[in-house]
């Protein structure tokens, strides 16, 4: 008899919906042409390309021309701060992040710091990861040009007051960036200038879509410089021929999962609080919830154990049929502790025995139920092997 599966891993993908895969199947045959062509093949894919475009700008209230298509989060995050810094350094060579970004962000900013002669300040954060103003306010100098902080935290779930910072930026002449990857399709979503953010990072499959598809929104009339170079695509702005199939998943995924965000929110309040419950009376076991109760996204459920690590953890529950996560997936097989739960004040060792529950639409409470089951066992039997 096959195992069952108990997939809490929404956070690193989603599976692709049926109703997105039949509108990406005929760019894989029938529509096939280069959208750079001249020719009516050519001709027939760059009108649906600029389609895609006009139906995305549709979605975000903003102008076609302020969005480029990408291959998703991580080349969103790098378009928008390699080339917003280098574009802006006669202006002055500061950065501002956090502690708890995405590596996509820090590993970028951590290069512009180390090659290229920016200076880069970390903004703490309170002990549910949490970013100030004020802390911001401190931060900044007169030779600041770039301010970035995630929209939604990937590990433990921590919602931003983005709007808030981008605001302050903004007032000040600085660009502000967001890599929004967690919060498409889990929060409320109104308009892309919602976030007040000049840079706005975003990645289909985390709603719904393909992998290898995402897109940078930038304000107008913003032109950072490019990192891929070759020909004049995407307005010349990212070099390479475009994926029209993902293009085409990524813009169907985005109509029918953001506006009504896919993530049910108070179905999923409801699996992550029974979820938080459970946690709370494992306490005996080492067991710490740290992702925060509140202004959260709804679907994500962190906690540390202590005597054991991550590892353990995830093969004990993989053993169980349960798929869960040490945080960020671009991490996986990593005994590296989690930069999130060190700057919420934890310990390296603590760091290093996270595991992240994150929920989706499909998510049941017979699930949680048996993940309840099987969790205390799975956590028994990783602190007695290490």
């Amino acid at each position: 008899m096959a195992m069952r599966t108990v997939y809490f891993d929404y956070n690193a993908t989603t599976p692709l919906d049926p109703s997105v895969r039949d509108a990406m199947l005929p760019y894989f045959g029938e529509i096939f042409g280069n959208p750079s062509s001249v020719h009516h093949v050519g001709r027939r894919a760059r009108s649906l390309l600029d389609d895609a475009r006009d139906r995305v700008a549709q979605v975000f209230k903003c102008k076609p021309s302020e969005i480029v298509f990408t291959s998703g989060g991580t080349e969103s995050v790098n378009q928008a701060l390699f080339g917003a810094a280098r574009q802006f350094k006669s202006k002055g060579r500061h950065l501002i992040t956090s502690t708890v970004e995405h590596h996509a962000v820090l590993h970028s900013f951590e290069y512009l710091a180390n090659n290229e002669d920016f200076e880069l300040t970390y903004l703490p954060v309170d002990r549910e990861g949490r970013v100030s103003v004020d802390s911001l306010a401190e931060a900044v100098r007169p030779d600041t040009v770039l301010v970035s902080v995630m929209a939604a935290n990937n590990e433990i779930g921590t919602i931003q007051p983005v709007a808030d910072l981008g605001a302050f930026c903004r007032q000040r002449g600085i660009l502000f960036h967001t890599d929004a990857v967690q919060w498409f399709g889990k929060e409320p979503f109104s308009t892309i200038h919602q976030f007040n953010a000049d840079l706005v990072s975003i990645c289909a499959h985390k709603f719904h879509g393909p992998k290898g598809a995402g897109a940078l929104f930038i304000r107008s009339p913003l032109l950072p410089d490019p990192i891929i170079f070759g020909g004049s695509h995407e307005n010349e702005r990212r070099a390479g021929t475009e994926n029209l199939a993902g293009i085409i998943g990524f813009t169907a995924a985005l109509e029918k999962f953001v506006p009504a965000p896919v993530f049910p929110k108070e179905q999923l309040l409801a699996l992550t609080s029974r979820l938080e419950s459970v946690l709370q009376g494992l306490s005996k076991l080492g067991v710490t919830l740290r992702s925060p109760q509140k202004n959260r996204i709804s679907n994500t459920v962190a906690f540390t154990v202590e005597g054991c690590d991550s590892i353990a953890l995830l093969a004990g529950l993989d053993l169980e049929g349960i798929c869960a996560s040490s945080g960020s997936a671009c991490s996986a097989g990593s005994l590296e502790p989690s930069h999130v739960i060190v700057a919420l004040g934890a310990s390296k060792s603590a760091a290093s025995a996270l595991v992240r529950f994150s929920l989706g639409r499909d998510s049941t409470a017979e699930e949680v139920d048996c993940v309840a089951g099987v969790l205390p066992e799975v956590i028994r039997r990783a602190q007695r092997f290490q």
